[in-house]
């Protein structure tokens, strides 16, 4: 796969949600250009194109769509959003949080940094699947996106 035509970068670091998302996202025809990195310090590296992905990318070709949880490895979520959303070039990029965490403080920070949707994963498989085929319809087929050619670099 070129990375550069990811259309779903998934950032999650429990092996058992990754297979359910992608399992899910097969399913519905949805999954071809998908990526899973498990912590985010690999998502910044891969959004912003350096450090293992730096020749293997263009930082100009964004992913249509990133799933991100919160609690994860290394660099957490909410500092991988806050450095999506501070930069001109990547703030467009929609930017779903899909966490296990209901709690309203995650809930406010995340929406304050700059967060497109928040969900609660849900427990039961189908409801599960059923959301992740819902929010991945609404981002890659509902929304209209930002060109890239009318963000303008600060």
């Amino acid at each position: 796969m070129n990375l550069n035509d990811v259309e779903i970068l998934l950032v999650e670091d429990n092996d058992t949600d990754a297979e359910l998302i992608k399992f899910s996202l097969e399913k519905n025809n949805m999954a071809k250009n998908l990526v899973r990195l498990k912590d985010g310090e690999d998502a910044l590296e891969f959004i912003f194109a350096t450090g293992k992905f730096e020749d293997a990318r263009d930082i100009t070709c964004p992913p249509k769509l990133i799933l991100l949880d919160i609690g994860m490895p290394k660099v957490n979520g909410l500092e991988v959003l806050q450095r999506i959303k501070c930069m001109p070039l990547t703030r467009a990029i929609p930017v779903v949080i899909l966490t296990s965490s209901k709690e309203d403080h995650d809930v406010q920070q995340c929406y304050n940094l700059g967060g497109n949707s928040y969900v609660v994963k849900p427990v039961n498989f189908k409801e599960f699947s059923d959301t992740i085929r819902e929010i991945a319809y609404y981002w890659l087929f509902v929304n209209q996106p930002v060109s890239l050619e009318k963000v303008y670099l600060i």
